[in-house]
């Protein structure tokens, strides 16, 4: 018999609200997802694959971030900025990465390199299993 041995990376309560508007409770933090109006939700908070997006951006930047601090790089300013996109029945990201004018070309290989290995991007490039039941 084999055994798995678990890693909990994150956890998140999601409780459904008046129409599409869903209370997002993860550790200490409390904020809301919607869908726009235009898709008949009330706009009270970012929808789906806008926080998906923002999970990736902000797990690229920490990590660039930590990385440049390590290596006494300077980045400012930075920016990440993320696309989803569906052609047909693929879906893909685009991500463009911003920094200041004193990264040279190698270091921007470099962060190049290590973006491509943030932990959320790796989540989300390898399958992901996503299990579903009912509470008892």
């Amino acid at each position: 018999m084999t055994t798995h041995d678990s890693t909990l990376l994150a956890a998140a309560v999601v409780e459904s609200q008046d129409g599409y508007t869903q209370s997002i409770r993860t550790g200490k933090h409390h904020f809301m997802a919607d869908e726009p109006a235009a898709l008949g939700g009330a706009d009270q908070g970012p929808a789906p694959y806008q926080l998906l997006m923002g999970s990736l951006g902000a797990c690229t930047a920490i990590t660039l971030k930590m990385y440049a601090a390590r290596k006494q790089w300077d980045l400012s300013p930075f920016t990440v900025k993320l696309k989803l996109l569906r052609e047909g029945d693929v879906e893909r990201v685009e991500r463009v990465l911003s920094v200041g004018p004193g990264v040279t070309e190698e270091q921007k290989a470099r962060l190049l390199e290590i973006a491509a290995k943030t932990p959320v991007t790796l989540t989300l490039s390898r399958a992901l299993r996503i299990e579903t039941t009912f509470a008892t």
